[in-house]
């Protein structure tokens, strides 16, 4: 795809004016103004109005001063998808002691399709608790199983009694996918948990069934999925769970007291099988990341490059709300992250010192699509993998209010959580460890994909002290992932809570890419053991 570099009337596409704003206050609003308009509808991968923005964000690091540094020398690396969305509701039997039973499509199971366009998935059933196995946490859900050639089901999440972040990992559906593969297993399928029932019901999750789901795109022309393409099968309600388990040896109501109250749940084969089938529309998308580079100073370190990412896209045109608006505009998710990541570009060139390292401002593609960009990035970066020292992740600061601590997803692990406290204390803030584990953010934004690359990668936003609590809870209450994620969403942005997270991100920037000894792991940290990051072992 080809990309030219325009000149767009931005003051045009605004809201509102910002003449009565500080310049800086004015500058990250114009970012905001532009991204989060209507005109973008919504920046879904793929789409001219996606471009455009990948267009507006590069043309913005020109003028701050970066160099291109993505693909071939441009601005832009293409990211190759694959998208689907299921065409028609999927059907499911079940079949237990030689009698067939339907499930119910949206009451008791849920699919939104697959990478194939006609898809069949049958099988044998076992139960595998959790599906997770880890050596490290002495955790084997397989153990005494024989799943090889079965459909393995699982609870969504991760048993409790583990660190938030590590739970977080374990309980991801990628990480369970992978482990499926490895024991053999020929599909997966997952159970809503209590934990998924309380924070994201059944019944929301059965609402979106209708979007496109993206992957990475290989080069044979398929998805690029976990556990080499393990077949998923659906979502299973608790009321469809019960309906599974009916006539088997394991009984539901065990398992479900056992997952509510945080104990080890039974396990074994379900005595029964099941048979889904579905039917796909299946298209190739075209995507990008952008990439900007500010050259290190320090011929010794120079080579090293710390990156800064924020994602560009969100969810696009979907479902209309009550005042019948569909574009779900995405001002705060994460037009205000990638803003504030272009104003720290800004902040190096108003310095007039480069940093000693280089570093590279990555706008990256399909966040909300599983984060796609940044472990496209990650695994084919445009740089040596080996000079990234670090990753420092923007996304969806909420800023509707004066902050007064930080919460940063990694901090305790790496070299980087030091720094950034240090910082923090200059500022007047404090590090909050996760308030929420149970939403499972370690693993829902685009640090993660450094961390499984062995990076040390942190992610950062204001937290829950003060009026944080509240300004957080009515954000993801009212707005996150609706149409009224506007510029101007009530509670109001307030613009100058936006600066001082510039600011901050600008130091700690600052602060790793000077530094004398790169960011190394925490000595037997978890994640630096388990993917081979550098002074973990």
């Amino acid at each position: 795809m080809k990309h030219v570099l325009i000149a767009l009337p931005l003051l045009a596409a605004f809201p509102a004016a910002a003449q009565d704003l500080a310049p800086a206050e004015a500058a990250l609003k114009a970012h905001v103004a532009f991204l989060a308009s209507d005109a973008m509808k919504g920046r879904e991968p793929g789409t001219p109005e996606f471009n455009l923005a990948a267009e507006y964000v590069a043309a913005q690091m020109l003028g701050a001063g970066l160099k291109p540094a993505g693909d071939n020398g441009k601005w832009f690396q293409g990211v190759p998808l694959l998208a689907w969305k299921a065409k028609g509701e999927a059907t499911m039997t079940m079949t237990q002691g030689g009698v067939t039973t339907p499930l119910t499509f949206g009451k008791d199971f849920v699919s939104s399709g697959g990478y194939l366009p006609d898809s069949t998935v049958a099988g044998d059933l076992v139960f595998v608790g959790y599906g997770v196995t880890d050596a490290a946490s002495k955790i084997d859900d397989y153990k005494g199983l024989d799943v090889k050639g079965k459909i393995v089901v699982a609870l969504f999440g991760g048993p409790k009694g583990l660190p938030s972040e590590v739970a977080a990992h374990l309980g991801d559906s990628d990480t369970k996918a992978e482990t499926a593969h490895a024991h053999g297993a020929a599909g997966i399928m997952m159970i809503e948990s209590a934990m998924l029932k309380q924070v994201y019901p059944f019944e929301k999750v059965a609402q979106s069934w209708k979007q496109p789901r993206m992957a990475a795109r290989d080069q044979d022309g398929g998805p690029h999925l976990p556990g080499n393409r393990l077949r998923g099968v659906g979502l299973l309600s608790q009321a469809g769970a019960a309906k599974l388990f009916a006539g088997s040896k394991l009984s539901w109501d065990a398992i479900a007291a056992a997952d509510a109250a945080g104990k080890p749940v039974p396990r074994g084969p379900i005595g029964a099988s099941i048979s889904r089938h579905q039917l796909s529309e299946v298209w190739k998308v075209e995507s990008e990341n952008v990439v900007g580079r500010l050259e290190g100073s320090d011929p010794s370190l120079k080579e090293q490059v710390v990156v800064l990412s924020a994602h560009l896209d969100h969810v696009g045109i979907g479902n209309p709300d009550e005042t019948g608006d569909t574009i779900y505009n995405g001002a705060m998710d994460n037009a205000v992250g990638t803003a504030s990541m272009l104003e720290v570009a800004r902040a190096f060139q108003a310095s007039g010192k480069p940093p000693r390292r280089s570093i590279l401002f990555v706008a990256v593609t399909a966040e909300e699509k599983g984060l796609i960009g940044s472990e496209y990035f990650a695994l084919h970066p445009t740089v040596p993998v080996k000079s990234i020292v670090a990753n420092v992740n923007l996304d969806m600061p909420i800023i509707t209010y004066k902050f007064e601590d930080l919460v940063v997803y990694g901090a305790d692990r790496t070299s980087i959580g030091p720094t950034v406290a240090a910082v923090g204390k200059e500022e007047g803030i404090v590090l909050t460890p996760d308030p929420a584990p149970e939403q499972a953010s370690f693993v829902r934004s685009d640090h993660y994909s450094f961390v499984k690359a062995g990076i040390p990668a942190v992610s950062l936003e204001p937290g829950p002290k003060g009026p944080g609590g509240q300004a957080i809870g009515t954000f993801l209450a009212k707005h996150y992932h609706q149409p009224s994620d506007q510029i101007d969403q009530s509670p109001a942005i307030d613009w100058s809570s936006g600066v001082r997270f510039v600011r901050i991100n600008y130091k700690i920037a600052q602060a790793i890419a000077n530094a004398d000894q790169r960011p190394l792991w925490n000595k037997g940290d978890y994640f630096g053991t388990l993917f081979d990051g550098p002074g973990a072992k």
